[in-house]
Parts: C-alpha cells; structure tokens; sequence
C-alpha cells in the first residue's frame, strides 16, 4: 500500500493520534512529546521493578515487566507517546554474542567480531529468539486498549541502526575511541560491508515483526552514525539504513506505519537524509530546527520530513522556570506550526536532544511535557 505525501490519516484508533498525525505531517492540536529512554533508571518504580527482575535483560526478557516498565512514565505524565521497553542491542545478542548488563554499566558482548572468521558466522537471526520482545509488543499494545477498543497513545518499536550495532558488535561494548570497529572498517572495507549487509536485512526483519506484532510506528536509532566522516557515513551508515528502509512495511491492517531514523551527530548530513524514505528525521540538540525545516521539513501539500527533537537533555537539571523558557526556545525555533487539517505541512515532534540522563530528577520531566503541550497549544491559538 502507497500513500500520496499530502494524503491525510484517519487516526481514529488512537485516542490521542497527535504523534502519528505529527509524523506524517498531519496538523495536531498540540506538539506531541515523548522521551528517549523515557522508561528508564531515572524513575524509582522502573529501578524498583528491575530489582524484582535481577538484571537488565530479566527486565527486558520478561514480558509482564516489559510491559509494566513502558507503561510507567505514561502513569507520570501526559506523554504522546509509548516506547516498547528494549534494547537496541537485542539483535546482535540473537547472533549469538553473548549480551550482558552489569549495574550501572553499559552493555558488553561476550564475544566481538573482529575478522573473516567472525564475520563468517554471522546471520541474519530466527525471529523466535527475540520472541520476548514481540510478545512484549503485543502485551503493551493490549495494555494501552481503552474501554471503548482505541489504543490511549501509540506505540513506538525501534532497533539500532545497523552501523551502530557494528560498532558495539566489532568493539564488544561501548567506546570512546571507536578503534577496533574504524580499523576494521579502514583495512578490511568488504568484512564491514559483509557485516552491514546482514545487519541491515536483520534490522528490517526484526522491525517488521514488531508492527506485526502491534507497532505503531518504528524507529532507527542511528547512535554512533555521527562519529564517522565526511564521506564514510554516507557509505557504512546512510546506505544501510537506506538498505531497512527499503524493506519496511509502510502500513499494517491499512494503517499507516510512521518511520524514524535518528542519527546522533547527523545534523552535517541533513540535505541527503532529506532524501531518505522514511517520515520522520530525528535531530540531536547541536542541530537548529528552524535551518533544518527549511531544508527538509517541506511547504503545504509538498514533500518533506517531520521533524523530531531536539533540547539538550541536561536542561532537565535546571530549575523550572529555565526549563519552561528553553522548551519555548526549542518550540520557538521551530516556528509555527502546521494548523491546516485538509493538507500536509511542516510538524514537530518534541523531544530530547538523546536519551534522558539516569540522575534526571523525576518531576523536572513533568515540567517540560507541561510546557510544550501548554506553549504549542499557545502557539496554535495564536494563529486563529
């Protein structure tokens, strides 16, 4: 099924659809908000639930604590949003290598992929081994069903890019340098293709299963696209995300399914993601939203990207008056919003610049979603 780029989305099982409606460029009554890691360490019933599952992944494998774990912001605050409660690692872990989380740290692969032979080995994975996070799909979804059948707010499946699970795959945890995987990508170009090709094919798979499952939209989280060069994440990054694309489902049970693709440092490359098919293009906070509608975020009626993000993260640390004034500032920047109801036009999807900091304190994420639903509604009547 195709859709014309100024056709407009009957949203109707969704109780509150101003994120889908925002994602397709789609008027809204407010600016929807949601977080990056929304469903995090930050909140003490989520730390409190992961106690009760023993680790990271006993949370994530569990899909009673899934479940209760995503919807716990949403029972906080008014939110647009809900993010399956995974992570984006969870692929390279069903090829085999080993994923783990110790407290309070990053994630670690027992095994990396570092030459011929390692790469030899990899596949694209059997779906039934991340059937805890289908199933967790699905429970999520059930549990977001209204009295009267409508889903309370949309739910978002995501996965790493299939560049930034190389990195984690070739260095075997986070890095700061990102040796190992550069090495790899600079002496042996074709292992690293071989690589991203099966990553690629495996990341369209696993986003497909999750809208079968019951996502409503899905994202790719880009994260280590940004510490590439000029010209190496057009061919190791861009291409491969290029490559899931082209394999995603853009609807399910006649609906529409919205397509996000965050790169974390990729402001530089803006004008070719423009060119990407997906709906949304999500900015980390060292990107200006007005310079970037203007280049992709379209007129009425035109082609163009929804535009997510961007405020930096640490603002949640300052007092609330500052918090309210840069979340006007952001809301600013983007500039009027799209009001029209009987075409497409420019839409904003709030959000932070990354994921949300673990020491973030809990009400200061109130105050924010407060202050963008209050100014943006603000500045809808302003144009009336």
């Amino acid at each position: 099924m195709t859709f014309s780029t100024n056709h407009i989305h009957n949203f109707s099982h969704v109780q509150n659809p101003s994120f889908l409606q925002a994602c397709m460029r789609q008027a809204s009554d407010h600016t929807p908000v949601w977080l990056m890691r929304q469903a995090g360490r930050y909140l003490p019933e989520y730390r409190d639930t992961r106690a009760k599952a023993g680790s990271f992944m006993g949370l994530a494998t569990n899909t009673d604590y899934a479940t209760e774990v995503t919807l716990q912001p949403l029972a906080r605050y008014k939110l647009d949003a809900a993010i399956l409660f995974s992570d984006i690692l969870t692929i390279p872990d069903a090829m085999g290598l080993g994923l783990s989380f110790a407290l309070g740290e990053g994630p670690k692969f027992a095994h990396n992929v570092r030459d011929e032979a390692a790469v030899a080995k990899l596949a694209v994975p059997d779906m039934d081994k991340l059937r805890y996070v289908f199933d967790a799909v699905s429970s999520i979804r059930k549990a977001l069903t209204q009295a009267d059948g409508r889903g309370s707010v949309p739910l978002i499946g995501f996965s790493g890019s299939p560049w930034t699970l190389a990195c984690y795959m070739v260095e075997g945890a986070g890095s700061d340098d990102y040796r190992h995987v550069k090495t790899l990508m600079y002496s042996r170009p074709d292992l690293m293709h071989r690589m991203l090709a099966i990553n690629a094919d495996s990341v369209a798979l696993y986003l497909n299963t999750q809208i079968e499952a019951g996502a409503q939209a899905v994202m790719i989280f880009d994260s280590w696209g940004g510490v590439l060069a000029d010209g190496a994440f057009q061919e190791f990054s861009l291409a491969y995300t290029k490559r899931v694309l082209a394999q995603l489902k853009r609807s399910h049970d006649g609906v529409v399914i919205p397509r996000i693709v965050f790169t974390k440092g990729g402001a530089l490359w803006l004008d070719e993601m423009g060119g990407l098919d997906c709906d949304v293009l999500g900015l980390d906070w060292t990107a200006n939203l007005a310079k970037a509608r203007a280049l992709v975020g379209g007129n009425a009626g035109t082609v163009g990207k929804a535009l997510q993000g961007n405020i930096d993260p640490n603002v949640l640390f300052a007092t609330p008056a500052v918090i309210q004034t840069e979340v006007t500032k952001v809301l600013n920047s983007f500039g009027q919003p799209h009001t029209d109801k009987t075409t497409t036009g420019a839409t904003h999807i709030f959000n932070l610049g990354h994921g949300i900091s673990q020491f973030t304190p809990p009400e200061n994420v109130a105050i924010l979603v407060d202050a963008v639903h209050a100014h943006s509604k603000a500045q809808r009547l302003a144009q009336k």
